[in-house]
C-alpha cells in the first residue's frame, strides 16, 4: 500500500475517554488465581494436615513432646512444599500475557497518536504496519472518517490489504491474507502490508484475552498414585480414630490413668502415617532431579510420575516433530539445463536476497551461490506467491507453479508437481525471464511478471527433528498412541507424521470436528492419527475426548495455540524455545527441544510408581499387624504390646527399607489394580504376621506371669525386672503383670523386626526359596540391606543403653526359644499363604480374572 497522506479522524480524545470509562479500555487480563493467603490456608489445613495437628495437640496433652514435634513437623513441611508449588505456579500464571507491551498507532482527534496497547479503548482506529503485533480484535477498514463504531464508516476511503502471521494462535504457519472486512485477531502479527483496523473487542473481550484467561484457568490433576494413597491413608487414619477413641472410652468409664495414655501414645505413634507423606515428596524431588538430567526440566513434581501413566501422546507438528526449518529435498532441471547450472542459480537467488523467508535460508545454506549485481528486487509476499530479482546474471523468479503457470512460454508437467505435494513437500519453481531486458515491476511500481521460462523444479521438506522417528517408534513399541494436531493443511501434516514414521490412515480437518456432538467426536478422535487445520479449541477438543475414552493425555506444543490443551491434558509438555505463554501452563519443559525426553522421564515415573508401591507394601502390612495385635491381645486381657518408644523400631522396618527400596526400585507398569494387588500381599501378610505376633506375645507374657507367682524366679532375674519396671517384687502388686508386659512386649518387637526383614525378601527375593509372591531378582542390595538391618536391630538388643532407650529388656535365652522357632514357623505359613493363594479361595475369588500373580519385582525389571 502507498503511503497515506491525509491523516484519519478516529475518536477524539473525549469520546476515548468516555469509553475508558465505561470500562471499554484495552486493559490486560487480570489473575483468575487463587490469592497466597487462600493457598496457604488451603495447605496448612487440609484433611490430613489437619488430622497430624490434632493428633500433636493430643500427644503435646499425653507430655509427648517429640512425638508432637513430629507430628506437627511433617504436616507443616507437607504444607510448605505443597503451598510453595502452587504459590509458584500461581506466578508464573499471573505473569502470563499473550500480548507484548509495545506503543502502538491510533488515530484520535484526526491525528495519529502512539499510546500504550492498554489506552485502545472500543471504537477506537489503529493503524496496522509491518512487524506490529494486533492487540484487539476488529476487521480490516477499507474507509474511515471521524466516530469510529459511534461515528459510522462513511468518510474517503484508504484502502489496505496487510499479511497476518497467526501461527502463535492457530499454528499455521503460513501468513494469511487480510483484506479490507477481514478479521485481524490480537496476537497475530502483520507482516506485510499495512492498513487501518477498527478496534471492536478489546481486552478480556478479545481472542487473545480470551486465551490468556484460558491459560491462566487452574488447573491441578491428582494421579492415580495419589488418589490410591489419599484413600489408603484415609482408611488408616480412620482406623486410627476408631482404636483410639475406644481406649479412650475405655479410660472414661475405668477412669484416666498413666497407663491408658500410654495405650493412646502408642496407637497415634504407631499407626498414623507420618512417613509416607515424605517419602512421596522426597521420591518425586528425587525423580525430578533425574529427569532433569535427561532434558526435561518439571514445574509440577506429581507430573514425574503421572507422565508414566501416559498411553496417548497428542504433539503439534511444527517445534516438535519438525524444527521449523526447510531443507531442500529435490532440485529437478527442466528443458536440458544442468543440475549445477540451476544449483547455482538458485543459491544464488537465495543468496543475494535481502529479506531472505525460511525457503530462501534453506536454499542459500544448502546450494553454492555467488553475488550478484541486484538492480531491482521483489520479496516474497503471500498474495503473490513469489520473489524475484533483477541482475547482472539475467532477471531470475522463484514461487508456486500455480502463480506463475500463466506466464510460462510452455507449460510444466502438473503431474510432477502434484506427485511431491502429495508427499508433504513443498514444490516451488525457478524460472528466468525470456527477455534480456525484462522487469519484475510495471510503471506504477506493482510487482508485475514478465514471460517466462522454467528451469527447474524445486522441492522443500520441513524437517523433521533428528531422533523423532526413533523416539515415535519406542512410543508405539511401548504402547502408546501419537496424534498429530497441527494447524497445517492436513495433507501436509500426514506426509510429514508418515516420514516420522506413523501409520497416519485417513486425516481429518478440523471443520470436520465443529458440527460433532460428543459421542460422534469420540468416534471420530478414536481412528484418527493427523488433524489438519485445527484451531486452539478444536485440540482442547481432542484431549478431552481422549479424557472422556478413559486414555491419559500428554499433550506437546509450543504455541499459545496449544496452551488450552496443555491445559486440559493429564501431562502438558512444552518446547524451551516456545511461546513463554506455553512454557508457563506446561507441566514438563524439554529443555532440548527434544521430546525424546520423554522416554526417560517416563521410566523415572515408572520406577517412581514401583518404589512407593513396593513401600506400600510394606507400610500396609506394619500398620495392619500392628493394629490386629493391639486388638487383640486386649480383648485377650493380657495388657498392651506396645510402648511409644517401641514403635520407634518402625524406623528399621518401615523407614530405612521403604527408603532404599524405593531407590532401588526399576520401572515396571503402572497396576490399574493397585488396591487389589495390595490388599493380596497384605491381607494374607498382616493376618498370618499378627497371628504370630499374639501368639508369641502371649506365650512370653503367661510364662513371666507364671514364673514369678511360683516363687522359684532367680534372684538375677528379679533384680533385672526391678531395673526394667522401677518396681519392687513382692510390694508392688503389679511387678509381675508389669514385668510380663516388658517382658512380653521385648519378644513381639522381637518377632515383628525380624519378620518385617524377611518380608522385603518376599517383596524381592534372592531365590526361588522367598518367591511365593513374586519372581526371584538378581539384584542383590536387598538382601545387604535386609543383612544390615539385622546387624543393627541385634545391636539394640544387646546394648543397654539402645534396648532402654527402645523401652526393651535385656537379652534372654527364652525370648530366642520362642521367638526364632515362631519366625521358622511364620515364614512356613506365609509361603503357604502366598503360593497357595489362600485370600483368594476363602473368598471366593481365586478364579477371577483380577487374580492374576502380580507383575515382577520392581528391583528386577531392565
Amino acid at each position: 500500500m502507498s503511503q497515506v497522506t491525509a491523516p484519519v479522524a478516529g475518536l477524539s480524545t473525549a469520546e476515548a475517554e468516555a469509553h475508558r470509562r465505561r470500562g471499554e479500555a484495552n486493559t490486560a487480563v487480570g489473575g483468575a488465581t487463587r490469592s497466597v493467603t487462600a493457598i496457604v490456608r488451603t495447605n496448612v489445613f487440609s484433611f490430613f494436615n489437619v488430622i497430624l495437628f490434632v493428633i500433636g495437640v493430643a500427644l503435646l496433652a499425653m507430655g509427648r513432646y517429640s512425638d508432637a514435634v513430629i507430628s506437627v513437623g511433617l504436616g507443616l513441611l507437607n504444607a510448605v512444599i505443597s503451598a510453595a508449588q502452587e504459590i509458584r505456579a500461581k506466578r508464573k500464571l499471573d505473569r502470563l500475557q499473550l500480548l507484548d507491551r509495545a506503543d502502538v498507532l491510533v488515530v484520535r482527534d484526526g491525528q495519529e497518536r502512539a499510546v500504550g496497547p492498554e489506552a485502545v479503548v472500543r471504537g477506537d482506529v489503529l493503524r496496522v504496519r509491518a512487524g506490529d503485533q494486533i492487540v484487539v480484535d476488529g476487521p480490516l477498514l477499507d474507509g474511515v472518517l471521524t466516530g469510529g463504531l459511534d461515528g459510522g464508516l462513511n468518510g474517503g476511503l484508504y484502502g489496505g490489504r496487510v499479511e497476518a502471521d497467526e501461527s502463535l494462535l492457530t499454528g499455521e504457519s503460513d501468513p494469511v491474507v487480510k483484506n479490507p472486512g477481514d478479521e485481524l485477531r490480537s496476537g497475530s502479527l502483520c507482516v506485510a502490508g499495512e492498513g487501518y483496523q477498527l478496534a471492536r473487542d478489546v481486552g478480556s473481550h478479545s481472542y487473545a484475552g480470551r486465551l490468556t484467561a484460558e491459560a491462566r484457568r487452574a488447573t491441578t490433576d491428582r494421579t492415580p498414585l495419589q488418589r490410591r494413597i489419599e484413600f489408603v491413608v484415609r482408611l488408616v487414619i480412620a482406623l486410627t480414630v476408631l482404636m483410639s477413641s475406644a481406649i479412650l472410652a475405655q479410660a472414661a468409664i475405668e477412669g484416666f490413668t498413666v497407663l491408658r495414655i500410654v495405650q493412646t501414645t502408642a496407637v497415634l505413634s504407631g499407626l498414623v502415617p507420618y512417613g509416607l507423606f515424605l517419602l512421596i515428596a522426597v521420591a518425586y524431588t528425587v525423580g525430578a532431579a533425574s529427569i532433569a538430567r535427561d532434558g526435561a526440566l518439571v514445574q509440577q513434581v506429581n507430573a514425574v510420575e503421572s507422565v508414566s501413566n501416559v498411553d496417548v501422546v497428542c504433539t503439534d507438528k511444527t517445534g516438535t516433530l519438525t524444527t521449523g526449518r526447510l531443507t531442500v529435498h529435490e532440485v529437478v532441471p527442466l528443458r536440458g539445463h544442468d543440475v549445477a547450472e540451476v544449483e547455482a542459480a538458485l543459491g544464488s537467488l537465495a543468496g543475494n536476497a535481502t529479506t531472505p523467508n525460511l525457503t530462501m535460508l534453506a536454499l542459500a545454506a544448502e546450494l553454492p551461490h555467488t553475488d550478484w549485481q541486484v538492480r531491482e528486487e521483489v520479496p516474497f509476499a503471500s498474495s503473490l506467491r513469489w520473489s524475484g530479482m533483477v541482475t547482472d546474471a539475467g532477471t531470475w523468479v522463484l514461487g508456486a507453479p500455480d502463480a506463475l503457470a500463466p506466464r510460462l512460454r510452455e507449460p510444466i508437467a502438473q503431474a510432477a508437481v502434484n506427485e511431491r505435494t502429495r508427499h508433504g513437500l513443498r514444490v516451488l519453481l525457478l524460472a528466468r525471464a525470456a527477455g534480456g531486458d525484462a522487469r519484475l515491476r510495471d510503471g506504477a511500481g506493482t510487482p508485475a511478471l514478465p514471460a517466462i521460462e522454467a528451469v527447474a523444479l524445486v522441492a522443500l521438506a520441513d524437517e523433521l527433528r533428528p531422533d523423532v522417528p526413533q523416539t515415535i517408534e519406542r512410543l508405539c513399541a511401548s504402547g502408546v498412541t501419537l496424534k498429530v494436531l497441527s494447524g497445517d493443511d492436513p495433507g501436509t501434516v500426514a506426509a510429514i507424521a508418515t516420514r516420522a514414521g506413523l501409520h497416519v490412515g485417513e486425516p481429518v480437518a478440523g471443520a470436520q470436528l465443529d458440527g460433532l456432538d460428543d459421542t460422534d467426536l469420540d468416534r471420530v478422535v478414536a481412528r484418527t492419527v493427523v488433524f489438519g487445520r485445527v484451531a486452539p479449541e478444536h485440540k482442547e477438543r481432542v484431549v478431552r475426548s481422549l479424557r472422556r475414552q478413559n486414555r491419559y493425555v500428554a499433550m506437546i506444543g509450543d504455541g499459545v495455540n496449544d496452551a488450552r490443551a496443555l491445559k486440559s491434558a493429564q501431562v502438558g509438555v512444552a518446547m524451551r524455545s516456545g511461546s513463554s505463554v506455553t512454557r508457563d501452563v506446561a507441566d514438563i519443559v524439554l529443555v532440548d527441544d527434544s521430546f525424546a525426553a520423554l522416554l526417560p522421564a517416563r521410566r523415572e515415573g515408572r520406577r517412581i510408581i514401583g518404589g512407593i508401591g513396593l513401600s506400600m507394601h510394606i507400610f500396609l502390612t506394619r500398620v495392619a499387624s500392628q493394629g490386629l495385635v493391639i486388638l487383640t491381645v486386649t480383648m485377650l486381657g493380657l495388657g498392651f504390646p506396645y510402648s511409644p518408644t517401641q514403635v520407634g523400631l518402625t524406623l528399621l522396618t518401615v523407614g530405612v527399607p521403604t527408603l532404599f527400596l524405593t531407590m532401588w526400585a526399576r520401572p515396571v507398569p503402572p497396576d490399574t489394580r493397585m488396591l487389589a494387588t495390595l490388599g493380596r500381599f497384605v491381607v494374607p501378610a498382616a493376618l498370618v504376621t499378627a497371628g504370630f505376633g499374639v501368639a508369641v506375645y502371649a506365650t512370653l507374657y503367661q510364662a513371666i506371669t507364671v514364673g514369678f507367682g511360683s516363687g522359684r524366679t532367680p534372684t538375677q532375674v528379679i533384680d533385672e525386672f526391678e531395673n526394667y519396671t522401677g518396681l519392687t517384687y513382692g510390694t508392688d502388686t503389679d511387678f509381675a503383670t508389669a514385668s510380663a508386659t516388658i517382658g512380653a512386649q521385648t519378644g513381639l518387637s522381637t518377632f515383628m523386626c525380624l519378620a518385617s526383614f524377611v518380608l522385603i525378601l518376599f517383596l524381592a527375593p534372592p531365590s526361588r526359596l522367598f518367591a511365593a509372591w513374586t519372581h526371584p531378582t538378581t539384584d542383590r542390595r536387598p538382601v545387604l540391606l535386609v543383612a544390615a538391618l539385622v546387624a543393627v536391630f541385634a545391636a539394640v538388643l544387646f546394648v543397654p543403653a539402645l534396648y532402654t532407650y527402645f523401652g526393651l529388656a535385656g537379652p534372654a535365652a527364652p525370648v530366642f526359644v520362642i521367638v526364632l522357632p515362631a519366625l521358622a514357623l511364620w515364614f512356613a505359613a506365609l509361603t503357604a499363604a502366598f503360593r497357595l493363594r489362600l485370600l483368594e479361595r476363602v473368598l471366593g475369588l481365586d478364579d477371577l480374572p483380577d487374580t492374576q500373580r502380580p507383575f515382577p519385582a520392581a528391583t528386577d525389571i531392565p
